[in-house]
């Protein structure tokens, strides 16, 4: 490894997670945030876990000045971990930097229409400066995209073509959301969520999800994700994909119906506005907040994938389990950034897990952070 790894957000509650795995896995990583206090605090902190050759760095940056991002990165081979959100405020910043730089960037957005840009308007100039780019790689979208093709695969084997697919995320157990999620859920708002329909990248509402796990019917919001993107890179025969969140439960299909009329009436001259401010006054302004370790080891996550062939009929399906969403993030952006930094990436531009590193690095990566495929 002969880059160094940043994670920008450190102080931050994925970000602090992060940077703790980061450090356990001895990659000395150096800590950027806003805040000189906090980083040397959080340095401190982190040093008990580090090698004695290996201990922490920090450095300031601020998304609010894009040169002081910028100057986190001194070559290619260095590699940039974004976890500072609310990202359609706050992250363009990062990315940019890493795509001028052809670096390796690794982010925990979970928003679509930030997602949407890095792999439609990033990813193409990612090709032509060498950088290699993993938007959304957290809980939401990598287990998603580990099911899903589990599932593409088994239609493979069996001879049907999987032309349909569809992912639904569930978190069992139960947890309360951090205040970095609740700020991005609040901006998320004004875009309406998009799927893949017969081969194109399309803003539509589309349905409530619905599966069945253990006997128990789970429903889904849907939500654009990154295996719009990546999924006919695993299989072109496929055409259409469906991506849902899970976590309002029974209030799915109430949820969805509130999100069409929020994204409404956001569009509509003098609401809009009204509409943002009253779900912005109802973010918490504290960041770094979020569920602790005893609520985080309650909670699991829950990930279907199901494919179906041209008239509708399921061929195939997998389910995938691992830790609570948070602890699953921040490890996954570690071995993201791990596996970047030592050169693993097959090629540039905006990449999923699969496409990024091969099926077998993917099983075998999750399987060592706990989120395997139930036999």
């Amino acid at each position: 490894m002969t880059g160094n790894v940043i994670c920008f957000g450190a102080t931050g509650y994925t970000g602090r997670l992060t940077a703790e795995s980061m450090t356990r896995a001895g990659m000395a990583p150096i800590l950027a945030g806003r805040s000189a206090e906090a980083l040397v605090d959080l340095t401190g902190e982190l040093a008990g876990f580090a090698p004695i050759d290996k201990p922490p760095t920090w450095q300031v940056a601020d998304a609010g000045d894009p040169a002081s991002v910028r100057a986190l990165i001194t070559s290619p081979d260095d590699v940039l971990v974004s976890t500072v959100g609310p990202f359609h405020r706050l992250g363009r910043a990062a990315v940019d930097a890493a795509v001028d730089a052809g670096c390796g960037y690794v982010d925990s957005t979970g928003e679509p229409p930030f997602l949407r840009h890095v792999f439609e308007v990033d990813g193409p100039r990612a090709e032509e400066s060498g950088a290699r780019l993993l938007t959304a790689f957290g809980y939401d979208y990598v287990p998603g995209n580990l099911a899903a093709a589990h599932a593409i695969d088994d239609a493979i084997r069996a001879g049907r073509p999987p032309v349909h697919v569809e992912v639904g995320y569930f978190v069992t157990g139960g947890m309360s959301m951090s205040s970095g999620t609740r700020a991005s859920v609040a901006g998320m708002m004004e875009t309406p969520p998009f799927a893949l329909r017969n081969g194109v990248i399309a803003n539509t509402r589309g349905q409530v999800l619905e599966f069945e796990v253990d006997g128990c019917d789970w429903q889904a919001v849907p939500v654009g994700g990154s295996e719009h993107f990546t999924l006919t890179r695993i299989d072109d025969q496929v055409r259409d994909v469906s991506v849902g969140i899970g976590w309002a439960g029974k209030w799915s299909k109430a949820a969805h119906q509130a999100g069409t009329l929020l994204t409404k009436a956001s569009s509509i001259p003098g609401v809009g506005g009204v509409v943002k401010s009253g779900l912005q006054r109802t973010t918490p302004e504290e960041t770094g907040i979020g569920p602790d370790a005893a609520e985080r080891s309650k909670s699991r996550t829950l990930v279907v994938a199901r494919c179906s062939d041209g008239v509708g009929r399921e061929i195939s399906r997998a389910v995938v389990e691992g830790p609570s969403p948070y602890d699953l993030t921040a490890e996954l952006l570690a071995w993201g950034a791990a596996m970047l930094l030592t050169g693993k990436a097959l090629r540039p531009g905006a990449l999923g897990p699969v496409d990024a590193f091969g099926m077998d690095a993917l099983v075998e990566g999750c399987a060592g952070m706990g989120l395997r495929r139930r036999d």
